[in-house]
């Protein structure tokens, strides 16, 4: 499975520590993420994670284009609904592209605790038919 991982400036630590927490199951999978959160990531976890540009210069956008493409499986995009800044990413155009193409979204730590067993006990596999 393909896996899009975002954060807000003030969940980026929340990011590491989940993925931390469950980089067994996120070992097995093929990781994509906005520049300066999968940095975070790699940094901690030594996964390896195709990085695209920070979400403010266009990360996001790219991220976005991999779900129009049907290319990601799930997104982890753990956001900051209190105060957001201005030069972080469009959560309102990555929503409606997983609404639009069938991805599974978690935008909190215990959504993404849900979905990130879901995936590891197989039951995001329909995401193989699907693509």
């Amino acid at each position: 499975m393909n896996i899009g991982l975002i954060a807000h400036d003030s969940k980026k630590k929340l990011m590491q520590n989940f993925c931390i927490a469950y980089r067994g199951i996120l070992a097995k999978h093929e990781l994509y993420a906005t520049g300066t959160t999968g940095q975070l990531i790699e940094d901690v976890t030594h996964l390896e994670i195709h990085k695209f540009l920070a979400g403010h210069l266009g990360g996001d956008r790219q991220l976005g284009a991999q779900i129009e493409c049907n290319q990601i499986d799930v997104v982890f995009f753990l956001r900051d609904p209190v105060a957001p800044n201005t030069h972080e990413p469009d959560t309102g155009r990555l929503f409606m592209l997983c609404d639009m193409h069938n991805i599974p979204l978690a935008t909190n730590l215990a959504t993404a605790e849900l979905l990130i067993k879901a995936l590891d006990r197989g039951d995001l596999d329909w995401r193989d038919a699907y693509r």
